[in-house]
């Protein structure tokens, strides 16, 4: 007879871990599935941990930071090798891991390791080196992430031609490298390597970056990236990629070539659904894997829920964890729990970092919002100086007439940080007068908010 908890959940990312925990906090018998021997997903495991260890091994090492104090030729270390990139991140990435596995074993929460698969809306198979076990659950909840997408036009080798997951397989830093793909994971990896010197072409399909962020932040890191001595190549695409004598080809449709010791495909992920068998639960994944669910996650068949990366946008490690405790609370019947979307940060880690929360200029303008914009620059602030980023740029967005604070877009270092003074804010209903009236540490850069909005009222009153 197989085994009935009220709740299985199958992956042990972001998105599951909270959910389980979540059940489990209400009493409920939980059970977590998870493939690989060890938890935490594409997140701990090969994305979201490693990639931004290894931000800042390069920040820390290159000495990005402080050239503009020191000198361009300042760097901690003179020879930066993938080993002392790969160093800090598998540390990271154990800590992580011992930090998941108690927090799980805390909450009583029973791990079975393998490959699961539904047997019909509430039994799921699963199966490792030992073989096959069914288990029950009332409900049960997926979120098995994603991985790299794949195409013809690019046979991944895992040395010279890698996707986003074998990034730190790289023998060696490449003198020269090609990253096609200018979406998120693509330009963080496209900084980085500019950072340690690596003379980058970025390919992307489209006319702009990170078409879902701010046009004038963009902008500035398009400045940044050139800056870096980074070739963009926008509205191209790849026709096909050939690997010869340690040196990689890309073929473009234009009839472009360009040539690089490495190349990066990080377009798009797919959502990890093959060994599922959703049609046993009456489920159905579009082409790139997502799986539909309504505002409560629920999917078409009522005892399934999905959340995190698999569902689609926006693919947010924060926002699956979020998603994860409201499904795990709508399967017990808690309709209490709720959240709100508009409010929801973004971080992306390029160098600099962008953040921003709310809408954009170009939002606004399209939703005929009456709107006015204050700014602010590091260089003029003086925790900017003291950091040595004399680059960043922030910029606060509010309504012209009521003053209500509609937007937070900020590119400089610690932006993924300052970006929740506006969040709560804005989820508070606050007006740009908050910041005028408030007083901030000095010198830190929260004193953005102050500038910017003494600012954005100026451009007002000139115009009043």
């Amino acid at each position: 007879m197989a085994s009935v908890y009220d709740l299985i959940v199958i992956g042990s990312g972001p998105a599951g871990q909270r959910a389980a925990i979540y059940g489990a906090k209400l009493g409920k018998k939980v059970a977590l599935v998870e493939m690989r021997e060890v938890v935490g997903g594409a997140c701990i495991n090969t994305g979201t941990i490693p990639s931004k260890t290894m931000r800042e091994a390069v920040l820390h090492l290159s000495g990005y930071n402080y050239k503009s104090i020191y000198g361009m030729n300042y760097r901690v270390k003179e020879r930066i090798t993938m080993a002392d990139l790969a160093f800090r991140v598998q540390h990271v990435i154990k800590t992580e891991i011992d930090v998941t596995e108690a927090q799980l074993s805390r909450n009583n929460i029973e791990m079975l390791t393998g490959i699961a698969s539904f047997v019909d809306p509430t039994h799921v198979k699963v199966t490792n080196s030992k073989g096959s076990t069914v288990y029950e659950a009332k409900s049960i909840l997926i979120a098995t992430g994603t991985k790299p997408a794949s195409s013809p036009k690019v046979p991944i080798n895992g040395t010279t031609v890698i996707n986003s997951d074998l990034v730190l397989n790289l023998v060696s830093l490449p003198k020269t490298m090609i990253i096609v793909g200018g979406g998120v994971i693509g330009v963080e990896y496209c900084c980085m390597f500019a950072a340690l010197g690596v003379r980058v072409t970025l390919i992307e399909r489209r006319p702009r970056l990170l078409e879902f962020a701010d046009q004038e932040i963009v902008e500035a890191l398009s400045y940044h990236l050139r800056d870096a001595r980074v070739t963009m190549r926008l509205n191209e695409e790849v026709e096909s990629v050939e690997e010869s004598d340690g040196s990689v080809t890309a073929y473009l449709e234009s009839k472009k070539k360009v040539q690089g010791e490495a190349l990066l495909y990080a377009v798009g992920r797919q959502g990890n659904v093959d060994e599922l068998e959703l049609a046993n639960a009456g489920i159905e994944a579009d082409s790139r894997g997502r799986i539909p669910v309504d505002k409560d996650f629920r999917t078409k068949t009522p005892s399934v829920f999905a959340v995190g990366d698999v569902i689609g946008f926006p693919s947010l490690a924060s926002v699956s964890m979020e998603q994860g405790r409201i499904a795990a609370a709508r399967a017990f019947g808690d309709e209490k729990i709720v959240s709100n979307p508009s409010f929801y940060p973004y971080g992306i880690w390029t160098i600099p970092e962008i953040s921003f929360v709310g809408k954009t200029e170009e939002q606004l303008t399209e939703e005929d919002v009456p709107y006015e914009v204050g700014v602010a620059y590091y260089r003029e602030i003086a925790r900017g100086q003291i950091r040595g980023d004399t680059t960043g740029r922030f910029k606060l967005i509010f309504h012209r007439e009521t003053r209500a604070l509609l937007g937070v877009h900020i590119i400089g270092e610690g932006a993924s940080e300052l970006v929740h003074i506006g969040q709560a804010v804005m989820a508070l209903g606050g007006k740009l007068d908050y910041f005028v009236e408030t007083v901030f540490n000095y010198p830190t850069l929260a004193e953005c908010y102050k500038v910017a909005a003494f600012n954005g009222l100026n451009r007002v009153s000139r115009m009043d």
